[in-house]
């Protein structure tokens, strides 16, 4: 994208500006825009600017400081579809959301940094949205074992998955490894009927929607059924080694001290281990045995272990999950 000239009659901050910007093509703008252009209407809103276009050309007018701001969001979920693209497809506007979010955090990801740290799985391109997933996603590229610690919607599952799928798709594993404590978050489901992909399937339900994300349907089932992807609750692990794996245990604060040391003794030769976990949602009965609170005090200071921590920053879902984290916080 070219940008041919920024109009600012005084060097006042406050004082209108217009910035021009120009695209490769007519349709590549049509994609950033939305269906209908529907895009324009609330970054208008929320960035309070007035964006105009015709043809490949983007004008963008209002206070300095928000111009650039425009600029700079509009740039960057611009690099995303050139680094993305799908002609069939427009830009929905959580993107913009996110990338905005990421923005006024100053948390914000380089478009050199998402393509260095960028994961091709079977469907689609994953990239880090914040400096926190950056970190977390070389973290998985150097280490054996990775902690990932944060709050909800920091993407560390999502992540954690798409780097199993990257490995599975190239060939440096065998299998998949899908694992999780069997507990409720609050609340009793009581029986659940059926083998036990049956009964753990509920718990693994956000790894699950991860996996059809990133590889057909077809073959997610294919994998599962001849064991290539296996899910297992944490009380199936006992006595096993996991050779040649990317293995993920997730919502690991409910692991006991016990179950997580277990865990951790499963990792066989030519194996990866993730493991995920918010110590403010802990929900066995005992909190102070949470098996990922004792890791970290206990394997912090080992040097082929790697801690990375995600905060309210690094949230990627609605804008309103960091709020609420930040209130529940206080």
């Amino acid at each position: 994208m070219l940008k041919i000239k920024d109009k600012n009659n005084t060097s006042d901050y406050d004082e209108l500006s217009e910035v021009e910007l120009i695209f490769n093509s007519n349709d590549d703008l049509n994609i950033l825009l939305g269906e209908n252009s529907k895009n324009i209407d609330r970054l208008n809103e929320i960035l309070e600017v007035k964006i105009s276009f015709f043809g490949n050309k983007l004008v963008i007018i209002g206070r300095k400081h928000n111009t650039e701001i425009a600029e700079n969001l509009i740039n960057k979920v611009y690099d995303i579809l050139l680094f993305n693209k799908n002609d069939n497809q427009s830009v929905d506007f959580s993107i913009f959301e996110s990338e905005y979010k990421m923005i006024k955090n100053k948390n914000s990801v380089d478009t050199a940094s998402k393509i260095s740290n960028s994961i091709d799985t079977w469907k689609k391109n994953i990239y880090p949205k914040s400096d926190g997933q950056k970190k977390y996603i070389q973290a998985v590229n150097d280490y054996d074992v990775i902690f990932g610690l944060g709050p909800a919607g920091t993407g560390k599952s999502y992540l954690a998955v798409a780097k199993a799928v990257q490995f599975l798709k190239k060939g440096n594993i065998d299998k998949i490894i899908l694992s999780r404590p069997a507990v409720e978050a609050g609340e009793n489901l009581g029986f659940l009927p059926g083998d036990m992909k049956d009964k753990v399937d509920p718990y693994l339900r956000p790894i699950y929607d991860a996996l059809y994300e990133m590889m057909p349907f077809e073959i997610v089932e294919k994998k599962i059924q001849e064991g290539t992807i296996e899910i297992a609750p944490v009380a199936f692990m006992r006595g096993r080694t996991f050779k040649n794996s990317f293995i993920i245990i997730d919502e690991a604060q409910n692991t006991s001290s016990i179950q997580m040391k277990m865990i951790l003794t499963r990792l066989g030769q030519g194996s990866k281990m993730v493991v995920n976990g918010d110590l403010t949602q802990v929900d066995i009965k005992y909190i102070n045995d949470s098996g990922l609170g004792t890791a970290k005090k206990k394997l912090s200071n080992l040097k082929t272990i790697k801690f990375v921590n995600l905060s309210k920053k690094d949230v990627v879902r609605h804008k309103i999950v960091s709020e609420i984290i930040s209130a529940y916080e206080k």
